[in-house]
């Protein structure tokens, strides 16, 4: 709690330890754990990142998190970090598991073992304090008939959540008939769906086909894929036939959602009779009947964001521990009221939302 505001962080992370992929690997799949500098039997795991961007992502985490790089990131460490940021309860997504579960030539048994890998681990880092410290479970996308037995299974965890990369995996967009299962379990069992980009994976990503530095990749990854997601699974019915299913798209900012949906507005008025079978209801409509999205504190136009989708569509997170996480991140955030001139709105961005989103009692 932080200036009497109760506050949700739905997206945090963790730093895998490298030797938990060994640990946790089932026997069969253990000679493929990464190596100490992140290689599958000497194959990088991540695409474009320079030697110069891992120094300086290093030396900034270091500065910003002394204690916890000395603790390895531990959960008793996660748990010191939210008490100090004024954080009541964190939801967990992975740092290695962004890049490593987005390898596109990957065979679909091998995702599907560091999957399961992930998610054990997972389950272990979060019994430290479970009822602050909420697990996000990886489903293998890689396996579409290995995806709702996975889901089952992170929900025999006590888990309400599961994330999915944006981008094509295999050359299927998320509005792929095949994971047509999922979706309907999603729905029934009221899990939320967090999509959640990384700059450097090795899955099609918008900005790396023709830029290289990270400054380029990163601007354009996280806002573009999650625009095509948002895309895609209205485009493709998804929304349409899974009126209850909860998608929140994360760590992209806000400031593009107006614009996209005015404009996909504009092309449903134009060309309705072309996706009628899927698209029943303006874009915009689906956006805030089911779908939740990160704000950054920072955002110049977040009033104007407010004014035109409302209030409740709005989540926070912190972005704990990486390198562009700020350590003043939810201070900023409770700094909001002074901004909206609503305390009313803060709290459901930092606490009512979210427990919408989440399925919190």
């Amino acid at each position: 709690m932080l200036n009497e505001y109760q506050i949700i962080d739905a997206d945090s992370h963790v730093f895998e330890p490298i030797d938990m992929w060994k640990k946790y690997l089932e026997p069969a799949f253990k000679s493929f754990a990464p190596s100490a500098d992140m290689k599958i039997k000497g194959e990088e795991i991540v695409h474009k990142i320079s030697a110069q961007v891992r120094r300086e992502g290093n030396k900034q985490i270091m500065q910003a998190h002394p204690m916890s790089v000395f603790s390895g990131f531990d959960s008793e460490s996660h748990v010191r970090a939210m008490k100090q940021m004024g954080v009541d309860i964190s939801f967990i997504y992975p740092t290695y598991g962004l890049w490593l579960f987005a390898i596109d030539t990957m065979t679909p048994q091998l995702a599907g073992a560091f999957t399961r890998a992930y998610n054990n681990w997972l389950r272990d880092f979060c019994s430290y304090d479970p009822q602050i410290i909420k697990g996000v479970g990886a489903i293998n996308l890689h396996a579409p008939e290995e995806m709702v037995s996975e889901l089952l299974r992170v929900v025999e965890f006590g888990w309400q959540a599961i994330f999915l990369r944006p981008n094509p995996v295999k050359g299927r967009l998320l509005s792929d008939p095949v994971y047509e299962p999922f979706w309907t379990k999603c729905e029934e069992l009221g899990i939320a769906v967090g999509l959640h980009e990384a700059t450097h994976g090795r899955l099609p990503t918008t900005g790396a086909d023709r830029f290289n530095t990270r400054f380029a990749m990163h601007a354009c990854s996280h806002p573009m894929e999650q625009m095509m997601a948002l895309l895609a699974l209205i485009e493709g019915g998804v929304l349409e036939r899974h009126p209850k299913l909860k998608v929140g798209f994360l760590e992209s900012g806000c400031g593009w959602l107006p614009y996209w949906l005015w404009r996909l507005d504009e092309e449903y008025n134009n060309l309705h009779w072309e996706v009628q079978d899927n698209v029943k209801i303006k874009p915009s409509e689906y956006f805030r009947r089911q779908c939740f999205i990160e704000i950054e504190p920072s955002e110049p136009c977040l009033a104007q964001v407010i004014q035109y989708i409302g209030s409740d569509n709005l989540i926070f997170g912190s972005d704990y521990p990486h390198m562009d996480h700020q350590p003043d991140i939810v201070e900023k955030a409770v700094a909001l009221e002074e901004q909206l001139q609503s305390k009313k709105i803060v709290q459901k961005i930092l606490w009512d939302n979210p427990v919408r989103f989440y399925g919190l009692e």
